[in-house]
């Protein structure tokens, strides 16, 4: 499953990131890591962004982001 699909209120774990290049170390450097827990704390209303909580500290990104990481 891709964090995209993840409904709010969900905590599901990073799997891996299945991007390259940029992206992928735009993702690793917001600490978006294999193996770490993440809640979907909102959704906004038409769906972008998404509010995450990891690692101690709240996070927003995009849907196209959140569809380069697989959970579970």
């Amino acid at each position: 499953m891709k964090l995209d699909d993840v409904k709010t209120g969900e905590q599901v774990v990073i799997q891996r990131l299945v991007c390259e290049g940029s992206m992928k170390k735009k993702l690793l450097d917001m600490g978006l890591i294999p193996h770490t827990k993440v809640l979907v704390r909102k959704v906004a209303p038409f769906g972008d962004p998404m509010e995450l909580s990891l690692r101690g500290y709240a996070l927003s990104i995009r849907k196209a982001e959140a569809a380069y990481i697989e959970v579970a």
